[in-house]
């Protein structure tokens, strides 16, 4: 259990970690450039940003906590950070040493209520696996539980002790860190950070609370439930809390092990077709999916039964999920801002694509709607004109140069993915890493395509319904009209009507800071001159003259410094 004194030195380590390099950032990328060296700051840009990302990845190892999951959140955020950070940060493992057994046993005991031993008849000392939150140990269920539940075999997890004092630091510092990239006009006119922390630490709290992952795992298993497809660990309620989680041992064979697949009879090329199928299934259907699944939470667990087809009462095997910490939603309106997206595409409209990611949030008010969508336009006319069976055929290297284009593109702008959309970004990106490790030959277009049409099937059937609303919409504004009108004028003839242009105000503000400046600077070279040609006369006054005009040239520097605050 962490003290305070521990808890004060990490929380200063990584405010120290985070000065450090933000003022190198701020020194090469905002000082030598407005020193006319931008040309020396990006010769030594990507050096500079892997060596800043693997002395990150060194900080999280050794830290843990959440340190491990801001980098791996880093490494998913492709739309805001640059790839040399990015590619260095991929490979963070959540791996911990592990947790002595009797200090799991101590937490676990206090928060069942009772000795372990009457908790559970046996728990493996060694654990299963070890992680920055918590760990995993085998268990078995005690006879009375055993009866009355059906499960014999389980996994105990139970948390880190401490973490909660470890994750409620590391949230503060972190925020703290975002308050001074708020600050800093350059960063805040591209990324939220402040909205980017606040998304990471709900994901983190809703991770380390085992009640919402059993709830998650439920939740799960009623999607697909008579979907002889999936299976999913049940929980034993009467043995879990929120730092303890018991669930049924469905450990079977990893779904990435294709020798012990073909070794069991199971084609890998099947097992990749059906777990790109169940994953759409998530994403389209249920719009409640698993965010993380790499090969260590997914089985393949055989049945003994007769395959029968995909989704069939009998199957010889079927893909059990499990770890629930890490789930997505896709909520009506990122479905309805997905579908916008996607008939703006078929229909190689930039605008509307512009419009869609807007709806989504993908943008921040400060962006170029115009450049984007002139680089939208762009995209359509090199590959808009071409149906999915043309794109298998495109030479990789084209999309590779594409990418490589417009991801710069992305990065100079003040786009953002929202987090519902970016766990569905990392959900596929791992199913088609997965897929494509079972089955050489697997190709996603060939996966989403029913679903892609399903989506433009759905739209053409609400369309009716939606220009019906909208008519009414426009009715009732109609007979609204008249009387807002009437409003306008009278408080235009009374003079009350006040028109607000922040844009205009902001130039304003702009203009009267300057004249400020600019009298501050005549009364400083004033008094400077005064006490020049009174010095040979008169000493004192004209030293006092000289000094004096040290307090208008303090005001212009300093103003011209908070004007221009990064």
């Amino acid at each position: 259990m962490p003290d305070a004194g521990s808890t004060r030195a990490r929380y200063r380590r990584i405010l120290r970690f985070a000065a450090r390099h933000l003022s190198v950032m701020w020194w090469f990328e905002l000082l030598l450039p407005r020193l006319g060296l931008g040309a020396l700051a990006t010769r030594g840009r990507s050096a500079r940003l892997r060596r800043l990302a693997r002395r990150f990845h060194v900080l999280a190892v050794d830290l843990g906590g959440l340190m491990i999951k801001v980098g791996q959140f880093m490494s998913s955020r492709l739309d805001v950070l640059p790839p040399e950070i990015t590619r260095e940060l991929e490979g963070l493992q959540d791996e911990a040493p592990a947790v002595p057994f009797e200090a799991i046993r101590a937490l676990a005991e206090a928060e069942l209520g009772m000795p372990l031993e009457r908790a559970l008849a046996w728990v493996e000392p060694e654990p299963l696996a070890a992680a920055s939150l918590g760990q995993a140990h085998r268990a078995r269920l005690t006879e009375a539980d055993a009866s009355a539940t059906g499960i014999d075999a389980a996994i105990v997890k139970v948390q880190r002790p401490g973490i909660d004092a470890i994750v409620d630091v590391d949230l503060a510092a972190l925020r703290r860190i975002a308050r001074w990239l708020s600050r800093v006009r350059v960063v805040a006119t591209r990324v939220d950070v402040p909205a980017l922390i606040e998304e990471f630490a709900i994901t983190s709290l809703e991770e380390i609370d085992y009640l919402h992952e059993a709830a998650s795992a439920e939740r799960f298993a009623e999607s697909f439930a008579g979907d002889a497809r999936v299976g999913v660990p049940d929980v034993v309620w009467e043995r879990s809390s929120r730092r303890v989680l018991v669930l049924r041992d469905v450990a079977a064979i990893k779904i990435n092990d294709r020798e012990a697949l073909l070794a069991a009879g199971i084609d890998p090329a099947e097992v990749a077709a059906t777990f790109a199928a169940v994953m759409f299934d998530q994403l389209f259907s249920h719009g409640f999916f698993h965010a993380d699944p790499h090969p260590g939470n997914l089985f393949v667990t055989p049945t003994g039964q007769d395959a029968s087809g995909p989704g069939g009462a009998n199957r010889a095997w079927r893909i059990t999920f499990v770890d629930f910490g890490m789930m997505g939603e896709v909520p009506p309106g990122t479905r309805a801002g997905l579908r916008r997206m996607l008939i703006a595409a078929a229909g190689r409209d930039g605008r509307g694509l512009v419009e869609a990611m807007q709806d989504l949030g993908a943008l921040l008010p400060t962006a170029d709607a115009d450049e984007l969508e002139r680089a939208m336009s762009h995209a359509f006319a090199r590959f808009g004109g071409m149906g999915f069976a043309e794109l298998r055929e495109v030479d990789p290297r084209e999309f590779r140069d594409f990418a490589i284009e417009f991801g710069d593109l992305l990065r100079t702008m003040p786009f953002q993915l929202p987090e519902d959309f970016l766990l569905i970004v990392r959900a596929m990106s791992l199913t088609s890493g997965m897929c494509s490790s079972l089955d050489p030959g697997f190709n996603l277009w060939d996966a989403v395509e029913p679903y892609a049409a399903r989506l433009l099937r759905e739209q053409r059937g609400g369309l009716v319904r939606s220009i019906a609303q909208e008519g009414l919409d426009a009715a009732a504004v109609a007979a609204r009209l008249p009387g807002r009108i009437d409003r306008v004028v009278t408080r235009l003839e009374e003079g009350r009507l006040a028109v607000a242009a922040p844009a205009l105000e902001r130039r304003i503000a702009r203009v009267e800071r300057t004249l400020r400046r600019l009298v501050s600077a005549i009364l400083f070279a004033g008094l400077l001159v005064a006490g020049a040609v009174l010095l040979p006369q008169d000493g004192v006054l004209g030293t006092a003259l000289m000094l004096l005009s040290a307090l208008p040239l303090a005001h212009v520097v300093v103003s011209s410094l908070v004007s221009r605050r990064l």
